[in-house]
């Protein structure tokens, strides 16, 4: 009897670990759909249709939350482009920077989104760093192709617009505003339709609480429980994202919609 027992649970720990490592695998590991290495690895073929790349980190890369660049590979206006995935979990501004030649210029493209600098904010980095790396990530592309660039500002971390982390982060927003007027390119205000958004809905959104626990559990229930993105973040209080950080459908289709309404207006149109 204690044999049997000992092997159920066995069996129930084995199990267990598989679930989450698959969580694991497909929340930290896997890549994103057409990520660089495979859309750009032997440069980009003759006679292909416009190349668009989405640089940036976790929220760009669409496994810890909504798949925003997925949903925009999706629409019927832009059959025919091709959409690469350069986001990597956790990068900063400075990661991105020493991948930018292999995982953005090397994809010739006509025209790159960046959306980084959250993990900046989060671990601290000096705003005039920041400043740095971002603007030495536009010289590389404009210098190096002929792509068009728009730079989109960061979503709120946490759904309190006055907490002290969002009041930090629009110091990295005014970068990147000026980051782009001073170069002549485009600037996507996601920050400000996301603030539009909670402000509209009223009252006071959740405060900034990331952990790895909560993203990890956030994950679980999206992939394992089958529970939708929007789902996920409701069941944490949350609206546009679903663990302080990452995108819940609703937060992810704000900035599908910001970036199909700019790559849909004639070069020196307006966005």
């Amino acid at each position: 009897m204690k044999k049997r027992v000992i092997v159920c649970l066995a069996v129930v720990l084995v199990c267990l670990l598989a679930l989450a490592g698959t969580v694991g695998y497909l929340t930290f590991l896997r890549s994103p759909a057409n990520p660089p290495a495979e859309a750009c690895g032997n440069g980009r073929a003759p006679g292909a249709g416009p190349v668009v790349v989405a640089a940036g980190a976790s929220m760009t890369r669409g496994t810890q939350g909504a798949d925003w660049v997925g949903a925009l590979r999706n629409r019927p206006e832009f059959r025919g482009y091709e959409f690469v995935n350069a986001g990597v979990n956790g990068n900063t501004s400075a990661d991105l920077l020493q991948r930018v030649d292999a995982d953005v210029v090397a994809c010739d493209p006509h025209a790159v989104t960046l959306l980084i600098g959250t993990n900046d904010v989060r671990d601290g980095v000096p705003v005039d760093q920041y400043e740095d790396n971002l603007g030495a990530i536009v010289d590389r592309i404009r210098s190096r192709t002929s792509a068009r660039i728009a730079l989109m500002s960061l979503p709120p971390l946490g759904e309190d617009l006055d907490a002290g982390i969002n009041a930090r982060l629009g110091a990295y927003n005014a970068v990147i505003r000026e980051t782009a007027a001073r170069n002549h390119i485009d600037y996507l205000p996601v920050h400000e339709q996301m603030a539009d958004h909670l402000r509209q809905r009223g009252g006071k959104g959740a405060s900034y609480d990331f952990s790895f626990a909560l993203a990890y559990s956030a994950a679980a229930e999206h992939y394992l429980l089958r529970r939708s993105w929007d789902e996920v973040a409701r069941g944490n209080g949350l609206e546009l994202l679903v663990d302080h950080i990452h995108l819940s459908n609703r937060g992810a289709a704000i900035v599908t919609a910001t970036a199909a309404r700019w790559l849909s207006t004639p070069v020196g149109g307006t966005a």
